[in-house]
């Protein structure tokens, strides 16, 4: 037992004790006759799970307040039998269960028989045995309710929501102990403790809630004077600190100080003695400053813990666990495309093909030839390592190919040429066809290499835990104060992609919700959505508002004579911040153009929606138009903008110019790639620039930039222009071309453009 003792003997496990202490000897000066009212506590405190023999030493020396050798024997009896009935217990190897009880009614037979007690007039005539049974069964019931009160403060407070017994339960321990305080150290000393508790509950709490607190802080006071003018004082006290937190902590303890000097003035305590007064002046002061001196990373840990025990903790813990797990598979899943990645990527090694076709020209030609071994010696056999290498990069050889020792010492050059020709073809077919396959393979290596990128960043975000934050507790105040009530909140996200989501009533207004969590939060929010949940109830959710907007124009006419353009035009939202606007020209005009156009647009939206990397996506689209059976060729321009920076990542693709106006200059914007689909690889112009608050980003088709004779006059009249809008803008410029054209478009015309504006 003593080794235990020793191996539990901490810092906190020692304030603990000592305070068990302290409110011993509080409670046993409950009572005008000292009676050891502090023996429940001891019996909750073993209970508890705390050092017996402490626990006992303890109990003893609350004893001597009673200043009589009969009270400290009856308590060193009742410590013995307590602490030697549950050693025994333990000694067992089982926890107490009913027989706790029994200790706890036998534990009042000392008092009973041993404890001086000159008896209570409320009680009449009743003998002073009887009186003291009387006591005892009262300390009886107090051993249960203790128990409750002492094991919600050890294992249940600031780890899990009390229930309302368990909280009454503490309120009686506090009532009891804080009238012993009072009687045993007077009111000046009863306030210095009371206010220094007073004080953190506001500094901890921050709302309405440190009200109550501090009015069951004032209970001891009503029984002791009799009187409820101090509840109502303790009360006053905790709103004049709420009322001025905001302004700090110092601005708080200033107004609770001049509040208790008015007090004090009023109930005539600066006439007392100077000595007295000074007493009632540092039962205030001296908890303040004490509190004012607790470093802010201190409370903000308290506070935390305290917000843990007033949040519901469970269903955000629920959901961290359910985004970790999916995670996890999400990272699994992409582990195992990255695999499919490299079983499908295809070397670039020699593919053996000049070895092969010297051993089929040798086994057909030079096998049963009378010059072989002239030949050998002359090594005209590294001469047909060259020819063969040229007829691979030619596709055939004839007589201008062959080396000049090669036709002096081969008696057979035209069959080396026919034969070499005749296994060139058939090595042609079969390298195409490996070319293909090995294309589709690289394809496929490509795809798996992007979807695996998608599902690792997916991985990655899904694996972040929610966790509780200060500024869902500022929210509510913001919300509470303007009058909306704000059932449950929830704020998660990084800077970027933040999101509020809130239970409030279903007929708050959701402009001033978005400027209230505006304000409170420091960032401007707009409401993402708002979900109906009955009960006159909706949900919420506001998003991290983008800096920028943006408007987007349109005017196309198909080539005269057409019914289909071959022009299609994209505007797709990627994310909340951020847009993707594309234009593409199909190569020629009507149905067949437009296909082209809109497969390739359809392929471009379908990859971006999937967060493909750009390289990525560029690359696969290209090759998919190269594998059609027709040919098919697209020039492109893209732009994906970012409505919170404002800088746009452009890629043009066998495209006309485009431009940017903006009102101090005309920019423009030139690529000089083929048209998507025409080579196996693409190698588009990318660039990124910086649009401004009325910036113009247009995009032109061929039809439109070919209506003007040279790049210089339509560099030229687009200068002159000052546009209003985007779209008064795309239907100024197609006009023009027409006009350029005579009325009649020669070939399909689309313009198409987007200006910023500020959000």
């Amino acid at each position: 037992m003593k080794n235990r003792f020793r191996s539990r003997l901490t810092f906190r496990s020692a304030a603990i004790h000592l305070a068990l202490l302290a409110a011993m000897i509080f409670l046993n000066y409950c009572l005008p006759q000292r009676e050891l009212l502090a023996y429940p506590l001891l019996f909750a405190a073993i209970l508890g799970g705390l050092n017996p023999f402490a626990c006992g030493g303890a109990y003893l020396i609350a004893s001597f307040p009673a200043l009589s050798p009969e009270a400290s024997l009856c308590a060193a009896v009742q410590a013995a039998f307590t602490v030697l009935a549950f050693c025994i217990v333990r000694r067992l190897g089982r926890r107490p269960g009913a027989e706790k009880y029994a200790f706890a009614l036998a534990a009042q037979l000392p008092f009973v028989f041993l404890f001086p007690h000159a008896g209570y007039p409320v009680f009449g005539a009743m003998p002073l045995l009887a009186q003291k049974a009387v006591l005892s069964a009262f300390g009886f019931l107090l051993c249960i309710l203790f128990e409750g009160a002492l094991r919600a403060l050890l294992f249940r407070a600031f780890r899990a929501r009390l229930p309302a017994h368990a909280l009454a339960q503490i309120l009686l321990l506090w009532l009891l102990t804080g009238s012993g305080l009072y009687a045993a150290c007077g009111p000046d000393a009863f306030f210095a403790v009371t206010c220094f508790f007073l004080f953190s509950g506001v500094l901890l709490l921050k709302n309405a809630a440190a009200v109550p607190f501090a009015l069951a802080l004032s209970l001891p006071l009503l029984f002791a004077e009799q009187t409820a003018l101090p509840c109502g004082m303790y009360a006053i006290y905790a709103c004049a600190a709420l009322l001025f937190l905001g302004y700090g902590r110092a601005a708080a303890a200033l107004a609770l100080f001049a509040c208790y000097l008015v007090a004090g003035y009023f109930f005539g305590k600066f006439a007392l003695p100077p000595l007295q007064t000074a007493l009632f002046l540092l039962a205030c002061a001296l908890p303040l400053l004490i509190l004012l001196c607790v470093p802010s990373r201190a409370l903000k840990k308290l506070r935390a813990a305290l917000l843990f025990y007033r949040e519901r903790a469970l269903p955000r813990i629920a959901v961290n666990r359910s985004r970790r797990a999916v995670g996890e598979q999400l990272y699994e899943v992409s582990a195992l495309f990255r695999e499919i990645a490299a079983a499908f990527s295809v070397g670039s090694g020699d593919d053996g093909a000049v070895p092969y076709l010297k051993t089929q020209l040798t086994d057909a030609l030079c096998k049963d030839c009378a010059n072989l071994q002239k030949c050998t010696d002359a090594g005209v056999f590294r001469s047909m390592d060259r020819l063969i290498e040229v007829g691979c990069s030619k596709g055939r050889v004839n007589l201008i190919d062959l080396p000049s020792d090669l036709t002096g010492l081969c008696l057979n050059s035209a069959g080396l040429l026919f034969t070499l020709n005749k296994h060139l073809a058939e090595y042609i077919r079969f390298k195409t066809e490996m070319d293909t396959a090995r294309a589709g393979r690289e394809l496929l290596a490509e795809q798996a290499r992007g979807v695996s990128e998608i599902l690792k960043d997916l991985a990655l975000t899904q694996s972040e835990e929610y966790v509780f934050s200060e500024e869902e507790e500022t929210l509510a105040k913001a919300l509470a104060g303007a009058g909306i009530l704000s059932y449950e909140l929830f704020l998660y996200g990084d800077e970027e992609d933040f999101t509020a989501t809130m239970t409030l009533p279903e007929d708050a207004d959701a402009k001033k919700v978005c400027a209230l969590a505006g304000k409170a939060l420091g960032r401007a929010l707009t409401l993402a959505d708002k979900i109906p949940l009955g009960a006159g109830r909706a949900c919420f959710v506001l998003r991290k508002k983008a800096k920028y907007d943006a408007a987007f124009g349109i005017a196309a006419q198909p080539k005269t004579d057409t019914a289909a353009s071959g022009d299609t035009h994209s505007v797709l939202k990627l994310t909340e911040r951020s847009f993707m606007v594309a234009l593409s020209d199909g190569m020629g005009s009507g149905e067949g153009a437009r296909d082209v156009s809109d497969r390739t647009l359809s392929l471009l939206e379908s990859f971006y929606k999937a967060k493909m990397p750009s390289d990525v996506v560029l690359t696969t689209v290209n090759r998919l138009l190269s594998f059609s059976s027709e040919e098919t060729f697209a020039c492109l321009d893209l732009a994906v903008v970012d409505l919170e920076t404002g800088i746009a990542d452009l890629v043009k693709i066998g495209a006309p110019a485009g431009f940017i106006l903006s009102k101090e200059k005309l920019r423009v914007l030139e690529g000089d790639s083929l048209p998507m689909g025409m080579l196996e690889t693409v190698h588009p112009a990318t660039m990124r620039t910086q649009l401004g608050e009325g910036d113009f980003l247009l995009f032109l088709s061929d039809g439109v930039t070919g209506a003007f004779p040279s790049s210089t006059e339509l560099y030229t009249y687009l200068s002159g222009l000052r546009p209003l809008n985007p779209q008064a803008l795309s239907e100024d410029v197609l006009q023009e071309a027409l006009r350029r054209y005579g009325g009649k478009a020669e070939d399909d015309m689309t313009v198409l453009a987007v200006r910023l504006l500020a959000a």
